[in-house]
């Protein structure tokens, strides 16, 4: 994976955002996610690493199967009583929920990702980009009031 990161936004409190520019490949996923689970400890949100990890899997699944040149931006929000993640590319591709309409379908191993990253969210949702690309993104909620770090 080629990434590059701008933790240090300027005007921006670097323990509330991290946004990365990557090229993902097959395995990028599991950095990634290694990110998330860090980020949720820091803001003392584990009780959201699964559903997030899971979720943003399924993003950067989607933009190795969708965008022809695999590139994306991954940002990752601190919120008000949760997380945002945000997955931006220059695809004007809009994803699609899919189901399963026969048995035969639903031993398909892929198309479902969608469906999934909304059983385990709170929200989620695609906006289009300026570039004409689109965000596809998440939140999740806390069930605990994290505490300030």
């Amino acid at each position: 994976m080629k990434w590059t990161t701008d933790l240090l936004t300027p005007d921006v409190n670097p323990h509330r955002q991290y946004r990365m520019r990557c090229t993902v490949g097959e395995h990028s996923a599991r950095d990634v996610r290694r990110i998330v689970r860090s980020y949720l400890s820091l803001w003392n949100m584990k009780e959201l690493a699964d559903a997030a990890e899971l979720a943003v899997t399924e993003l950067l699944a989607n933009v190795i199967r969708h965008v022809p040149d695999r590139r994306c931006t991954v940002l990752v929000l601190r919120r008000p009583g949760g997380l945002r993640v945000e997955v931006s590319d220059g695809s004007p591709e809009k994803p699609v929920v899919r189901c399963a309409d026969s048995a035969v379908e639903a031993l398909d191993a892929g198309g479902r990702g969608l469906a999934l990253l909304a059983a385990v969210v709170d929200a989620w949702g695609v906006l289009p980009t300026a570039d004409g690309g689109k965000t596809v993104w998440f939140e999740c909620t806390a069930t605990t009031a994290p505490t300030c770090t």
